[in-house]
């Protein structure tokens, strides 16, 4: 780990005094040499602790130790903050025998005035009180231990071996591992585009002779390449000139007669074709299935012949005690989110063993939640009286509290961009005096932001401009690299967002009713929607307003949710979490349905869904679904209107 430090320093003052900038080579070397961190070389750490001790600098001891505590030792699970705090322990009884062997008993008593209130209540320091009156400590059996050198090299070497293995394990430090996976991601990028070209030359004939018309592709898109699960870096951002005259080339299109449902791209057919054969090769006989076996009976297609997914097993987190609206897994796939109607908050993780790390609690009703990317343990909290919190999961405090707007207090969906220093937050005005969230909307949508947030200064950045006038945005998703941002309205519009020049590049109706739920597909080239027609569509984002596939899903794939009760009781729900989800590869899609997830595999045909896999489970309705993927073994959470959340482990079968 120290050796990778140094390695990278040593890359930034070659490139600073390549660059001739002296200045700031001269504030990088002030910079290491106050570095407490010590280039994370953990001898040197231990150095600076012992020299601490041999000085007598209490006060040094105690802000270092707190120091590396604040950075590095509060990121450990909570199972080995015992451990660390007998670690502490030690470093205090290593100060205290230096200063009865080395001075008198002057910096002993100063010691334990210090530190009194702190240490008076803890059982393990209760004994050592009466260590500066006694005459001769060394000698007396419940001290004596601790003057032996065996002890003094003992706790060293165990402080030592700690912070190595730390250094090793925490994620965010694995310099050697980063550059061998971007070493190993390389190579098999160029592997791919070699592929790729010999696919390209395969098919040279085949495009001279197609006298089809294909559209230009924006700069964005032409330098992206998602077939083989990588994604190139974009050389040029995308400008709203170039994805407007995407759309008059669609308008002059659709005026002369010209045919909408062009083609796909040569190179993706000849890959589709190579990937039909590689099954129809594959396959094998279709097994006899009852139509009444589980997976069966959901519109938009039968059972699969072949199974993509074998369910390995369910579990079922079960701390809430009302309905479900977000269930968030967060980017690194270690932690989970959950919101409940009731304004409560569950952090927990399922891996190895399920456990909740935090519970939060608001006295304002809360909305919306979206996890930070960087770093991972934040979480952004949206309320119903205007008001977004910053929340450390780790530390379990809230960090800020930003003031939204007083006139559109509902923050209805949140956004983190993949850079992690800015989010996106919609605000709505509110529906009708004295209305709940979980009622059914008025038929006019109510007015609403759309705003942007820097996360590092907490401060509003800009106001989007919403055309044709200002509504409620339910849904918000950014592409890979934060370059596009696409929103979903109550106005059943959805519009897609420049951010480089953070203006609306384009916009069209895509459904009767309110926008529930969007997102951009596997290769960024198209959006998915979900809305309160009951629809989903797949829609091109460089033509416009035209549709790649539509289907029609049943009412608990898509709201509003409803759980009935005794007595004739009901409680609806609108939908507000995610209503579909992606696995690792983008070829599957989990829904909501009135039992249990269920899995489908996107056709590019008609129907564009077939039924795969249902993963049951549930007594009442599912009203929002995540799926956090590895890559043979996954998971799928379906959060139901009984506050019950089911983990669904998923192997994937490769032909």
């Amino acid at each position: 780990m120290g050796s990778a430090v140094e390695r990278t320093d040593e890359h930034v003052r070659e490139y600073l005094i390549y660059r001739g900038f002296t200045s700031t080579l001269k504030h990088l070397d002030t910079d290491i040499k106050a570095d407490k961190e010590k280039g994370f070389r953990v001898d040197k750490i231990i150095d600076q602790l012992q020299q601490l001790v041999q000085s007598f600098d209490l006060s040094g001891l105690k802000e270092y130790w707190l120091y590396l505590d604040r950075r590095l030792l509060c990121r450990l699970e909570d199972v080995y903050r015992s451990t660390v705090n007998k670690l502490r322990t030690s470093l205090y009884r290593y100060y205290v025998i230096n200063t009865v062997q080395v001075t008198s008993c002057r910096k002993t008593q100063e010691f334990f005035q210090k530190q009194a209130l702190e240490l008076q209540s803890q059982v393990e320091w209760r004994d050592w009180f009466i260590l500066p009156f006694i005459p001769t400590p060394e000698q007396n059996p419940a001290f004596s231990p601790y003057f032996s050198r065996q002890w003094a090299d003992t706790f060293l070497v165990s402080l030592h071996n700690f912070l190595s293995v730390l250094f090793q394990c925490m994620h965010i430090l694995h310099f050697d591992a980063e550059v061998q996976k971007t070493t190993s991601l390389t190579e098999e990028n160029e592997q791919l585009c070699q592929l790729l070209f010999a696919l390209q030359t395969e098919s040279r004939d085949q495009r001279e002779g197609d006298e089809m018309v294909h559209h230009k592709l924006p700069v964005y898109v032409q330098n992206m390449d998602l077939q083989a699960n990588e994604v190139k870096p974009v050389s040029s951002q995308p400008t709203t000139s170039e994805l407007k005259s995407s759309q008059s080339q669609q308008s002059t299109n659709q005026s002369t007669n010209q045919p909408t449902n062009q083609p796909s791209h040569p190179r993706h057919k000849k890959i589709q074709e190579h990937e039909k054969e590689r099954k129809m090769l594959f396959s094998k006989p279709p097994p006899q299935v009852p139509d009444d076996e589980d997976g069966g009976g959901a519109e938009g297609g039968g059972l699969s012949m072949e199974q993509p997914f074998i369910k390995l097993g369910q579990e079922e987190y079960g701390e809430h005690h009302s309905s479900i609206m977000h269930c968030r897994v967060d980017c690194s796939g270690r932690r989970v989110a959950s919101l409940d109607v009731d304004g409560v908050i569950k952090v927990w993780s399922f891996n190895p063993i399920m456990q909740t790390k935090a519970t939060i609690m608001s006295k304002s009703a809360l909305l919306s939640l979206e996890w930070a990317t960087k770093p991972d343990r934040l979480l952004l909290l949206g309320s119903g009286v205007g008001t977004v919190r910053l929340y450390d999961t780790d530390a379990k405090k809230n960090l800020y509290e930003m003031n939204i707007d007083e006139t559109h207090p509902r923050i209805l969906s949140l956004a983190c961009s993949p850079s992690g220093s800015s989010f996106v937050c919609s605000a709505a005005a509110l529906s009708r005096p004295g209305s709940v969230d979980s009622a059914p909307r008025l038929p006019v949508p109510v007015s609403g932001q759309l705003l942007l947030w820097d996360t590092k200064t907490v401060k509003q950045q800009l106001q989007f401009s919403l055309e044709p006038e200002p509504v409620a945005i339910n849904c918000t998703a950014f592409n890979h690299n934060g370059n596009l941002l696409v929103t979903g309205a109550a106005d059943g519009v959805i519009r897609l967002f420049d951010m480089q020049r953070y203006e609306s590049a384009m916009s069209w109706r895509a459904h009767d009713g309110e926008v529930y739920s969007v997102e951009f597909s596997y290769d960024e080239n198209t959006v998915f929607s979900i809305g309160e027609d009951g629809k989903f569509i797949q829609w091109n984002i460089h033509r416009c307003g035209v549709k790649q596939s539509e289907q029609v899903l049943p009412q608990d794939a898509t709201g509003p949710f409803v759980l009935s009760g005794y007595s004739g009781y009901k409680q609806v729900q609108v939908p507000r979490g995610r209503l579909f989800a992606f696995d690792s590869e983008g070829q599957h899609i989990l829904t909501c349905s009135s039992s249990g997830g269920l899995i489908y595999r996107l056709t590019n045909g008609e129907p564009a869904l077939e039924s795969m896999l249902s993963l049951g489970g549930h007594k009442a309705p599912v009203v929002t679904v995540d799926w956090c993927s590895a890559v043979d073994c996954g998971t799928c959470l379906t959060a139901s209107m009984d506050g019950k959340i089911k983990l669904s482990t998923l192997l994937a079968q490769k032909s």
